[in-house]
């Protein structure tokens, strides 16, 4: 399939930030991190008319299946003395939990802004259900209600998003 420059310059353009910023976070290493986010746009560019879902969090969930993988083909291969006393370049356990911060995100962003806002307070800030009606200046049965289907929502979006629970 040729190249077409319009779309990875799309992907880039829309995606590159954020997804650099999350490898970066994730290796430590800017030029590392640089080549994984070329190669996740080109993985993914490849499979574009397959994508379901979010764009982004297929970028997301493919850059952390390249971290891992060339953590993977890092340790099969004999070690330099000089790389012996470096730490691990990818921490995974980090990795999904950087990934899954990123996807909460991005599902938080598409609620509506009544269900982001008791969400954010029932279970970000700690709020008990009276300290979010206080907080929010509605009833607390509006609290209660709005928690109910901001749940609702939010698990209809991770699905839509691809994300397994």
């Amino acid at each position: 399939m040729p190249l077409d420059e319009d779309v990875v310059a799309s992907i880039y353009r829309d995606h590159g930030t954020a997804l650099k910023r999350f490898v970066v976070s994730a290796t430590r290493d800017p030029q590392a991190a640089e080549d994984i986010v070329q190669e996740t746009v080109m993985r993914v560019w490849q499979q574009a008319p397959e994508i379901t879902g979010s764009l982004r969090s297929y970028l997301f969930r493919t850059a952390r299946n390249i971290m891992i993988d060339n953590y993977r083909k890092a340790q099969r291969r004999p070690q330099e003395a000089a790389e012996r006393d470096v730490a691990d370049p990818v921490n995974t356990g980090r990795v999904d939990e950087l990934l899954n911060k990123v996807l909460m995100e991005e599902a938080l962003l598409r609620l509506s802004v009544e269900h982001r806002k008791v969400l954010v307070a029932l279970h970000y800030q700690r709020y008990t259900v009276q300290e979010a009606s206080v907080q929010l200046n509605i009833p607390s049965g509006t609290v209660k209600s709005r928690a109910f289907y901001a749940v609702r929502a939010l698990r209809t979006i991770l699905d839509e998003m691809g994300v397994q629970r």
